[in-house]
């Protein structure tokens, strides 16, 4: 068995033609698409970036694994203490190990591991490659290390590999010599220039007014990154130079995928595309951001073009991202581990049988402190520290009418917020009693002084909001974070 497995940093699934965007950044992840399943509804179940892969590594949530923000104790696996062997359980369980128990020869191309000091993500890999530039890299930077690998090993029969992308990341850095094949291309319809105008009002970071976290500072080196938006020539130049970094990147993909049909392995090689989490355009009046709990940040592409399984298909049901690990191991013929927290979709592969769970709930505990709780069409969020965004404690929207989150149902609904509260208080109690820690890792986020980008920075941040027009912000800040003021 060969298979590719492209893992494409910050992409969120509704910027690819193949789940209905009208600009075309996307054609050979569609051709993927086309060519086997789409998952509609896959969600990171911890984000961002570290929380998110470590789910996927270990196949088991933030809550379990304790790797729910990007500081302090909860950015750590942790300790299996007196019940450690020889080897630890991630040596067992982790998601290449299961691939090396059915003989595959395991490869990661990736700078995530030093970028995050996430040294559990080399787990179970034969081979670990660091691009070097801890996240900074453009596509042409890794794709010549993925074509060197496949051409010494490619036309193998067993083995697994991981390629790490991150055009989609900020800061947008397609080179400028790729053009810009969107910038007659209208914006998204949702984006006027009265929500735009909305959000030049509102407080926290990456907002429009900050589009660098707590100020509006730019690079010379990278032209397409703005440091804010202040009207629709601003948004543009934020929105093509995203779309533009999946268009370049989608380019590099095209050219592993050749790669591959010149071996003569392309029809044997399956071929899996996601990413760690979202982005931001304007939902809750965030740009260029992964920073909060809700359907941009968590909502993943996930598409499996597996040989022999099922061709053209969508699949709708509602999963976590980490239930691929199981899933994988029930396509390799492994079973699954009791310590996972993900349960197998490999039916819908096999079959297009709906493998869906019935509600699921996701984290973000970098930028903000929230839980959420994906369930029917809705989609509720409880904010435990608002990242000063000002969140108010509960928000809930509806995902399938709207999915851009501009309608806070809160306030007129409160028999869903009670149902989806319910969801998230059964959850966290069966997850804890399932624990080996007795302490939930969002509780030690705050106890710890919130989360990672959200903490020391407030007295500054409201420097800079007395600068903009917007000091109006700075007494409900202060109430709702007195230990910044200090």
């Amino acid at each position: 068995m060969r298979i590719l497995y492209l893992d494409l940093d910050t992409l969120r699934p509704d910027h690819l033609g193949c789940y209905g965007y009208a600009r075309a950044t996307s054609p050979h992840m569609d051709r993927i698409a086309h060519e086997g399943v789409r998952f509609e509804n896959v969600y990171c179940s911890d984000a961002p970036c570290l929380p998110s892969r470590s789910a996927l590594q270990t196949g088991r949530l933030g809550i379990h694994t304790g790797v729910v923000g990007h500081g302090g104790t909860a950015a750590d696996l942790r300790l299996e203490g007196s019940s450690r062997h020889f080897k630890s359980r991630l040596n067992q369980e982790c998601l290449p190990a299961i691939l090396r128990r059915a003989g595959l020869k395991t490869a990661l191309i990736s700078p995530f591991a030093d970028r995050h000091s996430c040294w559990h993500f080399y787990a179970g890999y034969n081979e670990m490659l660091d691009t070097g530039k801890g996240g900074q890299e453009s596509a042409e930077e890794v794709t010549p290390h993925a074509l060197d690998w496949l051409a010494r090993n490619g036309s193998g029969e067993n083995w697994f590999l991981h390629v790490n992308y991150w055009d989609a990341h900020t800061p947008y850095r397609a080179p400028l010599s790729f053009g810009n094949p969107f910038e007659k291309a209208p914006l998204p319809v949702w984006l006027t220039e009265e929500v735009l105008a909305q959000h030049l009002k509102m407080v926290g970071p990456h907002g429009a007014r900050e589009i660098s976290m707590y100020d509006n500072r730019t690079d010379p080196n990278l032209p397409r990154q703005p440091g804010e938006i202040l009207d629709m020539g601003g948004l543009r130049r934020m929105m093509d130079g995203y779309d533009c970094g999946i268009r370049y990147m989608d380019g590099h993909i095209g050219h592993l995928l050749e790669a591959l049909e010149e071996l003569g392995v392309l029809d044997q090689t399956a071929i899996v595309v996601s990413a760690d989490h979202g982005e931001n355009f304007g939902e809750l009046g965030l740009y260029g951001e992964h920073a909060t709990a809700d359907l941009p940040t968590c909502r993943v592409p996930f598409i499996v073009r597996w040989p022999g399984l099922q061709r053209g298909t969508v699949d709708r049901g509602l999963h976590y991202q980490l239930d691929w690990v199981p899933t994988l191991a029930d396509l390799m013929g492994e079973p699954p581990r009791p310590a996972w927290d993900g349960q197998s979709f490999a039916a819908a592969l096999r079959s297009g049988r709906d493998a869906g769970r019935d509600s699921l709930v996701l984290s973000q505990c970098a930028h903000v402190c929230q839980r959420s709780v994906r369930f029917d069409r809705w989609i509720y969020l409880r904010t435990y520290h608002d990242g000063y965004h000002l969140f108010p404690r509960e928000m809930l929207f509806d995902a399938e009418s709207d999915p851009y989150e501009q309608r806070d149902l809160a306030p007129s609904r409160p028999d869903l917020l009670q149902q989806a509260a319910r969801l998230l208080l059964d959850w966290q109690d069966d997850m804890m009693l399932k624990s080996d820690s007795p302490v939930d890792p969002l509780w030690t986020v705050l106890s710890e002084g919130g989360p990672e980008h959200a903490r020391g920075q407030l007295q500054k941040y409201c420097a800079f909001l007395e600068k903009t027009g917007r000091g109006w912000a700075i007494p409900e800040l202060r109430r709702r974070h007195p230990g910044e003021f200090r």
